[in-house]
């Protein structure tokens, strides 16, 4: 896949992760001597990870918000390090939900 430099959400459609080749490329290695399905628990476990790192980006980024709207923090650079992150990782997460959804749908449509 390519990845393009356009700051648009169209390009997170083309997501080309490090983590997910490396997931997918150490599942296949361990799969060589196994079945398919550990394949499968592999990626989903790393699927279910990126969904725990996103939800403990969303609470920080929460808590910082809190923490900035009560007057115990006036740093405003951790509350804007706090919502990019949640921002990106909720952009991650759901673009991936949606290429598994497409991926999905196309294996339904295969007639046997």
């Amino acid at each position: 896949m390519k990845i393009t430099n356009t700051s648009d959400i169209n390009s997170l459609y083309s997501i080309n992760s490090n983590a997910i080749r490396d997931t997918l490329s150490s599942a296949q290695n361990a799969a060589a001597g196994t079945e398919r399905a550990n394949v499968f628990d592999t990626f989903l476990n790393a699927a279910v990870s990126n969904i725990t790192d996103t939800n403990e980006a969303l609470s920080n980024q929460e808590n910082e918000i809190m923490k900035w709207a009560m007057g115990i923090s006036e740093n405003t650079h951790d509350l804007t390090v706090a919502v990019g992150k949640a921002d990106a990782a909720l952009a991650y997460t759901t673009a991936i939900r949606d290429k598994l959804l497409e991926a999905y749908k196309e294996i339904m449509q295969i007639q046997i």
